[in-house]
């Protein structure tokens, strides 16, 4: 067992380290690409670390104002967007007054037919107490005849 063991060790040690470090590969940072903004120009006498802080810190505000620009236009698009829900608003505001005027005038026909009726139904009321009261009146004189 020792010498599986001793085989296994040495087989180990001769192999090259799995996470070798490779310093062809080693990651460089510049600085942006991105171009100074017109709004600036470096003064004269000014450092190169000066210039070169200055140039850094008018990038990031240059980044963070485009940032700014893009939300506004995402804003404009917002608001290109409630323009047009205002108008589908408006012309369903216009069906619904429209629809509301209809049920007042169906609630209206449906009012007067319901009088109507109740007229009628009064009338007709009247019509058979009269009748009674002329069949009584006739029984009560053919009685006494």
């Amino acid at each position: 067992m020792t010498e599986i063991e001793r085989a296994i060790e040495a087989e180990v040690r001769n192999r090259p380290p799995v996470h070798e470090p490779n310093h062809a590969t080693t990651p460089t940072v510049s600085a942006p690409t991105m171009a100074m903004p017109d709004y600036v120009e470096h003064s004269a006498g000014a450092t190169e670390i000066g210039k070169l802080s200055a140039e850094a810190v008018v990038r990031e505000y240059e980044i963070a104002a485009k940032e700014i620009e893009v939300m506004g236009m995402e804003l404009m698009d917002l608001v290109k967007q409630c323009e047009t829900v205002t108008r589908n608003a408006l012309g369903v505001t216009e069906e619904l007054k429209e629809t509301a005027s209809r049920y007042r005038e169906e609630a209206k026909r449906v009012f007067q037919q319901i009088e109507n009726c109740s007229q009628v139904t009064a009338e007709v009321r009247n019509i058979c107490n009269d009748l009674r009261e002329k069949i009584a009146a006739r029984n009560s004189t053919t009685k006494t005849d």
